[in-house]
């Protein structure tokens, strides 16, 4: 996951934003209006920005220190780094590991250097007039000094300016007066100084070459632009020639030269074959940067191609091809075997001889080299040799520049961008293989054209005023300055008293509106030459501010911030700003204040919302303006996306949770490779994540979050990469073609982003098992060819498939078939056995061979028997099978046996000889002497006298055995009297039999097992196990009715193992942490209930039980009481109460009493109503309870008795007095003055009046029952 730069958009209409931007939006988020903030762009991880590469217009008010200010913003931002770390908003988890910058700690990508030098140039740049007063020209637009045009097209040079008066125009072509009325093809734009030169009408645009110049002049002065050299761009055509076929030998070096026709500019030269396939380039056969064709040594493949050389013009968008060379190689080895490309000693292979390095380009061993300050430098080392050469490159006395240095076509060229003079010294390349090494060194010379130290400004100055223009620049070699002042030579122009000339500086003193002009300075060297202009112009004018008044502006909290104030005067101004009306000005701290009106605010803070006015004070008068500025917290992603790499069909899910200002809506949106998500029925886009259903290819890519706002933005990127099962292999190719082997050869198909492991190889033969697939090899990922060893008389077709983390791949398409010739079997089979199958009888059985075993045609088997040490003669019989059955065998006695192959070539080799036996007979014996010894209440101990061998009548397997449970000790219990068995393997006379049931009867019997089965059983034996202790009780219940008592209940265990004394139960309290004291309670063998009382209503019991017997106690039971309801709620001391009192009898009593009266009350309201009809009713207003009162404590009512009731009509006012009772029914609330009129039904009419509002007058008429609630509260 990465978090990139954060962008600002466009704030509201009326608004100015203050967006956080990154170095490429931040020109087009600002807005159009002179007075804005500009943010200082792109926000880190730190929550400040550094300068962005686009400033609002600069401020006309510009002191003469600006680059001194920019000098002093450098160190400033620099000593500002640290402190800004902290005030950053934190959310991000350890495990989001994106591009997190920290500014103090890492060094800023370059763009952020791009950024400073813009954000000083801002400060530095040329004076601005405001356009309504008198001024010199100014050139705003020019053509490049080397002007190439398109001679297909009309000829443009640009030359705009602008000035008060508007400026006339005039042009110089080579420095003589260019009559632009006595050509009709050439016009000069409207309002411009632009020339258009229309060949519409015919002529040729070469006729126009030349150095041109352009003049804008008003009465002020002259400005002039750059002079621009105008040329015609050129193609010219391939001359025609023949050319025969290149013969060279193979593993010779060979030079394929292009020589393209020269063009202008040049043409990009790449090489191609006839039928316009491109040449395929390594580090044998590649292109120099003269456009030739360098082979380091010439292979026989070589010839499969012709070349040919094709250049491509830029303004023409033409290619002209070259006549193709056709190579005609020497060799030794005169077949292309391909399979000789993949060998690890090709050349050796294919009989060329090694050979040392030497240099194809440039020649000789030392070379030299002169590059211009600030191109690029491109070393070049081309060698020949066998095997093909390596290239390195070094730089005598250091180290190669790693942050502009770069290897191309493949290290043998070496380029360095943007080359300064450190860059200059002697470099050496070195080319090496396994037969020697060679170097060639070139010497690097850095010359420079004239570049800018000190450009001259134009200078704004009131009359009487000092000032000077510097023009400094630097070269190699050094270059010389020449004045010019309104487009001639200074020494030509009039003398002017107040202007002094010291070389690269002119100073004036005193000056007058006369002194108005502008200058030109020229610096040039033999590499090329700068020409700035620069105007001195004299006026005497009050404050004024260029920007609308009264603006409001918002800003991202913690951004650096700027806040311009556009102002002009002169003489210049001074400026000072206010905040919130307060008098003191404002700089230093964290603010700071630059002479061209600009306020900084390093690290916006909420307190620095306000009203900020600056204003503009010189002797002619003041101006101000005012701007109000709003904070609002930046938005930003705390939970980025994360890289992630998925199998296809799964699901994918991104998240990107964001903090944002409130204020502010926020809207998150979705990139995929930098293109708007289009969200499909397989996507799911949440407020906080991106879900991807069944991931397919398509959908790897980076995948950017984008929270923004209408002041801010933050991006976070994160990268899909989804992992699928290989394409299969494809064009499988049988090479090599031998007896026993042969060579395969595929192509791999994509390993979709999971690197290929394993290839494996498959085979089908038709003979055995048409249609049946068999690996036959598997070989690493990295190979594509592989030599399979192949058995005779197969007729083979192989397949390959493509092995990843994921899975394996479909398999290829299968090669052609390729059959091998017979032979004798080289094997015998395998897994040979001799067994019986009855007591009579042997079977002897094999694996059988399959196809790559069976060498030929009519596999059969020789199967030989013989008994063993008996020296008899070798029965044999031939099968077709894999089985034979020998009858007619005595009782398990030992053969000997082979089983040899053999087919219509001949036999395979004699077989090893395999011992088997004829089958088994039962035992005819039982042990003796069985002995039994208890051991505990579980297990016995068994001795007993082996059986004869001769007995056994087979191998012996084990003893065994038979048990079973008669009866147990306790009456009237019932047992299982299943047979179980246990065995002793091998011939052992004793073995322990475990696993019984304590206090019971049981008998035994043993028998002696072969491989035929049981042999008779021995004489049966009794015993009897003794007591032990009992399983767990069964069924423990624990049952809690009310609050205050437990009950519990159990079974008697399902296995007493003994007589039953008894139970003990174990309990302890517990509530949470905290445990009591542990209590014991002994039960009697029949009690299976017992009931206690709760020492409180919180604390919950844990509850152990277990029998116990004679021996002691068994296995026990734990269960615990139920939780109490109350136990999740905070109040617990409170709802406790609640429980205790709902569970009494008597409150339950009562409630129903209550219920009872309410319904009487109710029943009587309703008949009051049907019998007065209607009255109006004013609203009941509920008086809450004091603290005091102790009702709202418990949470419970005073019911008061019969006696002690209030009358009716009246209630208990809350400090126990009697007071008339304020319900729906009463008369008092009625009417003005508390009288009501009544009606003939007894009802009353009255006017609605509420006491609080005694100027309502009117109310409305209601009908409506005494409500329950009232009723109760009548009742208190």
């Amino acid at each position: 996951m990465r978090r990139l730069a954060t962008s600002g958009a466009a704030g509201d209409v009326g608004e100015v934003a203050a967006p956080a931007a990154d170095s490429l939006d931040c020109a087009r988020s600002r807005s159009l209006s002179p007075w804005r903030l500009t943010d200082l762009c792109a926000t880190w991880d730190t929550g400040v920005c550094f300068p962005s590469t686009a400033w609002s217009r600069a401020s006309s008010g510009v002191a003469r220190r600006e680059l001194n200010e920019a000098e002093e913003l450098s160190s400033a931002w620099e000593a500002h780094l640290e402190p800004l770390e902290a005030p950053r908003p934190q959310g991000l988890g350890s495990r989001e590991r994106g591009l997190v910058l920290r500014m103090a700690r890492q060094q800023p990508p370059p763009w952020v250097h791009a950024a400073f030098l813009l954000f000083f140039l801002s400060l530095g740049g040329a004076i601005e007039i405001p356009m309504d007063l008198t001024q010199p020209p100014t050139i705003t637009k020019q053509s490049v000094k080397d002007h190439i045009v398109d001679p297909r097209d009309n000829i443009l040079i640009e030359c705009e300016a602008k000035g008060n008066p508007a400026p006339s125009f005039h042009w110089t072509r080579n420095s003589r007066f260019f009559n632009i009325a006595k050509d009709p093809r050439v016009s000069m734009r409207r309002r411009s100084g632009t020339l258009v030169i229309d060949f519409r009408s015919g002529g040729r645009p070469e006729e126009y070459e030349g150095e041109y110049q352009c003049f804008a002049r008003n009465k002020f002065g002259t400005a002039l632009s750059n002079r621009i050299r105008l040329q015609v761009s050129k193609s010219p055509l391939w001359p025609k020639e023949n050319l025969d076929p290149v013969v060279v030998q193979e593993g010779a070096p060979l030079t394929l030269q292009c020589n393209p026709p020269p063009g202008l500019p040049s043409p990009v030269i790449f090489w191609m074959s006839s039928s316009m396939e491109p040449i395929t380039q390594d580090k044998r056969v590649s292109q120099g940067h003269n456009g030739d064709l360098y082979f380091s040594n010439v292979m026989l493949q070589d010839m499969q191609t012709d070349y040919s050389c094709n250049a491509r013009f830029h303004f023409t968008h033409t290619i002209q091809q070259k006549n193709p060379f056709t190579l005609k190689v020497l060799t030794n080895h005169p077949y292309n075997d391909s399979s000789l490309r993949n060998h690890p000693d090709m050349y050796s292979a294919r009989g060329v001889a090694e050979r040392t390095p030497s240099f194809m380009y440039p020649q000789g061993t030392s070379s030299s080299q002169m590059v211009l300050r600030g191109m690029d430098l491109l070393l070049e080392c081309i060698a020949s040799g066998v095997p093909t050469p390596d290239i390195a490159w070094y730089k005598k006395g250091g180290d190669l520049p790693s942050d502009k240095a770069k290897f191309e076509n493949f290290n043998k060229a070496l380029r360095i961008t943007n080359v300064s003079e450190e860059d200059s010294g002697e470099y050496f390349c070195l080319a090496s293989n396994k037969m020697g090494s060679i170097r060639h060194t070139i010497s690097v010379r850095v010359k420079a054209a004239p570049y800018w130290l000190d450009e001259p400004k134009n200078l704004i100055l009131a009359p009487g005023e000092d000032g000077r223009l510097v023009c400094r620049a630097n070269g190699n070699p050094k270059p010389t300055v020449q004045w010019m002042v309104n487009g001639e030579p200074l020494q030509s122009a009039p003398p002017n008293p107040n202007r002094e000339v010291a070389g690269d500086t002119i100073i004036f003193r005193d000056t007058q509106i006369s002194s108005r002009a502008v200058y030109q300075c020229n610096t040039s060297n033999e590499h090329g030459y700068l020409l700035a202009n620069a105007f001195v112009s004299v006026l005497d004018v009050p404050p004024r501010m260029l920007s609308p008044r009264n603006q409001f502006i918002r800003v991202i909290l913690y951004n650096r911030t700027r806040l311009d104030c556009p102002f002009f005067g002169s003489p210049i101004p001074t400026l000072r700003w206010f905040k919130n009306g307060q008098g003191s000005n404002l700089d230093g701290g964290n603010y700071h204040v630059y002479e061209n009106g600009s306020l900084e605010i390093k690290m916006i803070r909420k307190e620095d919302q306000g009203i900020y006015t600056c204003v503009a004070t010189n002797i002619l008068g003041k101006a101000e303006n005012q701007v109000r500025l709003e904070v609002k917290d930046p938005t930003r992603i705390y939970r980025m996306p994360e890289d992630q790499v998925a199998k296809r069909g799964t699901t994918v899910q991104l998240e990107c949770r964001v903090k944002h200002d409130p204020s502010l809506k926020l809207t998150v949106s979705w990139l995929k490779d930098d293109e708007p998500l289009y969200i499909g029925n397989r996507m799911k886009k949440e407020d906080d994540s991106l879900t991807i259903f069944g991931v397919a290819e398509r959908d790897q890519g980076s995948y950017t979050c984008v929270a923004s706002t209408e002041l801010d933005q933050d991006l976070a990127k994160a990268y899909l990469t989804v992992l699928g099962r290989p394409d299969r292999p494809r064009d499988l190719e049988l090479t090599d073609l031998a007896e026993r082997s042969v060579r395969l050869t595929w192509i791999p198909g994509d390993d979709n982003n999971s690197p290929i492991t394993d290839y494996v190889v498959q085979f089908e033969e038709d003979q055995f098992q048409p249609g049946v697939w068999h690996d036959h090899s598997k070989f690493p990922g990295s190979v594509n060819s592989a030599v399979l060893q192949l058995s005779p008389y197969v007729n083979y077709q192989f397949r390959v498939i493509a092995v990843n983390e994921v899975g394996s791949s479909h398999p290829s398409l299968p090669s052609e078939r390729y059959r091998t010739s017979g032979a004798p079997p080289e094997s015998n089979p395998s897994d040979v056995k001799g067994e019986g199958t009855r007591k009579n009888n042997m079977e002897i059985t094999w694996t059988p061979m399959n196809a790559t075993s069976a060498f030929g045609p009519n596999l059969r088997y020789i199967v030989k028997w013989r008994r063993r040490e008996t020296r008899e003669t070798w029965n044999n019989v031939t099968v077709w099978g894999s089985r034979y059955v020998v009858g007619q065998t005595p009782v398990y006695v030992p053969y000997e046996i082979r089983v040899q192959a053999e087919n219509d070539f001949g036999k395979a080799p004699e077989p090893d000889t395999v011992i088997g036996y004829s089958g088994e007979d039962y035992p005819r014996a039982a042990p003796t002497e069985v002995k039994i010894r208890v051991l505990n209440s579980t297990a016995i101990s068994l001795q007993w006298n082996r059986v004869y061998s001769d007995t056994v009548q087979g191998q012996l397997r084990e003893y065994r055995a038979y048990y079973w449970r008669e009866s147990s000790l306790l009456k009237n219990l019932w047992v299982s009297q299943k047979r179980q068995q246990a065995s002793f393997p091998g011939d052992r006379p004793r073995g322990v039999v475990s696993r019984l049931f304590p206090y019971s009867n049981y008998k035994l019997e043993m028998v002696v097992v072969n491989g035929r089965g049981d042999g008779p059983r021995s004489e049966t034996k009794e015993f009897t196990t003794p007591e032990g202790v009992p399983s767990a009780p069964r069924r423990f219940r624990v049952r809690q009715p009310n609050l205050e008592t437990i009950n519990l209940e159990w079974d008697h265990p399902e296995h007493p193992n003994g007589i039953l004394i008894g139970y003990t139960l174990k309990y302890v309290a517990f509530n949470g942490t905290k445990v009591g004291k542990q209590m014991v309670e002994n039960f009697s063998p029949n009690q299976t209930k017992f009931s206690m009382q709760r020492a409180d209503p919180v604390s919950r019991y844990r509850f152990t039980l277990s029998a116990r017997t004679q021996v002691g106690s068994g296995e026990a039971v734990t269960e615990e009481s139920p939780a109490p309801p109350n136990e999740a709620t905070p109040t617990a001391a409170y709802t406790n109460n609640q429980a205790d009192i709902a569970t009494q009898g008597w409150f339950i009593g009562l409630m129903c009493a209550i219920a009872l009266l309410v319904l009487i009350l109710l029943i009587v309201c309703f008949i009051k109503r049907s019998r007065g009809g209607k009255y109006p009713v004013r609203e009941k207003k509920d008086v809450p309870l004091g603290p005091e009162d102790p009702k709202e404590e418990d949470g419970s009512f005073d019911y008061s008795d019969e006696d002690n009731k209030p009358l009716q009509g009246s209630q208990t006012s809350l400090d126990g007095t009697i007071k008339q009772q304020e319900s729906d029914d009463s008369l008092v609330d009625y009417g003005e003055g508390g009288e009501g009129q009544f009606n003939e039904d007894g009802s009353f009419i009255g006017q609605y009046t509420v006491k609080k509002d005694k100027e309502e007058t009117e109310g409305n008429e209601s009908s409506e029952a005494t409500s329950p609630v009232n009723a109760i509260y009548s009742l208190a």
